[in-house]
């Protein structure tokens, strides 16, 4: 069994499925900006910024990692994004001198998590990039050199599968697209205010919507760890209901696993308003009406990351 992932350790991991577009043309920032929700005048050619685009409810079409060179700016997002992304984008796209172009077959990127930059040959570059809750380092490359950069980062770091990587995600509280992250949520409701945020720029699509939430203070939910009590497993899509007597829907399990760093059955999950204070107990309970409900399972609300 490989041993738990702790960030520091020097693993890698090959994100090469995601989504990749590059955009040209000399409107090509005053147009990003205007559909993100952080300022694209951050990302640089050694640093990536994480950034939302919203629909004008202000909720989540994708969340994208950019970075620029001096004359494109580069686009990721979830796999299942690709083709979503690139349609939404080009929806607003009407006077714009900007050309936006699906790389996403062309180029690898890996992540590696390490204090220092690794020593890469045979990329196209090497950005500083914060994808789990201490930055790393992405690495771009053409695809016809993803063997040989992957052997180059093996003989240094460990390389970490897609089950290990969603693992350390949930311990660190990462939401995910098609799990934290739809289309009905609202990015401050996934803790992504302070990654994803910038205040003080310029107007986008669903600004308002992120204005007004900040100047109350209060959602109706948010993105909570669950700890099972009883070392029960828990299941995604589980629903969360209070434990006095009159219950009360409280939220809905999003994402489970077994931790063996804590030696707990480990959750995400969306809990409302009134249920979600840190040391809360509920009840996670599953069925429908064509499957009996099984004896519920005691869990408590915890504060992000669980390590």
């Amino acid at each position: 069994m490989t041993a738990p992932l702790q960030t520091g350790d020097g693993g890698f991991f090959d994100l090469s499925g995601r989504t990749k577009l590059r955009l040209t043309g000399n409107d090509r920032l005053r147009f990003l900006n205007g559909q993100v929700t952080n300022d694209v005048r951050k990302a640089t050619e050694s640093t990536s910024i994480d950034a939302c685009v919203l629909n004008a409810k202000g909720k989540i079409n994708a969340r994208v990692f950019i970075s620029a060179r001096s004359d494109y700016l580069w686009i990721d997002a979830a796999p299942e994004l690709r083709e979503a992304l690139f349609a939404r984008l080009e929806r607003y796209l009407i006077a714009d001198d900007v050309q936006m172009e699906d790389v996403t077959d062309r180029l690898s990127i890996f992540h590696v998590l390490s204090r220092a930059a690794p020593d890469v040959a045979d990329c196209q570059r090497i950005l500083s990039a914060r994808r789990f809750v201490e930055t790393g380092w992405d690495i771009w490359a053409d695809s016809a050199l993803h063997d040989a950069v992957s052997g180059q980062l093996s003989s240094t770091f460990r390389f970490f599968n897609a089950a290990s990587a969603e693992i350390l995600r949930i311990e660190q509280g990462i939401p995910r697209w098609g799990r934290e992250l739809t289309e009905e949520i609202i990015p401050i409701e996934a803790n992504l205010e302070e990654r994803t945020i910038d205040y003080e720029k310029g107007c986008y699509i669903g600004q308002e919507v992120i204005s007004r939430i900040k100047m109350s203070g209060q959602t109706n939910k948010r993105l909570r760890g669950l700890i099972s009590l009883h070392g029960t497993p828990l299941g995604a899509g589980m629903k969360l209901v209070g434990t006095s007597a009159d219950g009360g829907q409280a939220g809905w399990i999003t994402s489970t696993t077994r931790s063996e760093r804590l030696g707990r059955e480990i959750a995400l999950g969306f809990v409302k308003r009134g249920f979600n204070i840190t040391g809360t107990n509920l009840d996670a309970v599953a069925g429908t009406e064509d499957s009996p409900a099984q004896a519920p399972i005691r869990v408590e609300v915890v504060s992000l990351p669980f390590v």
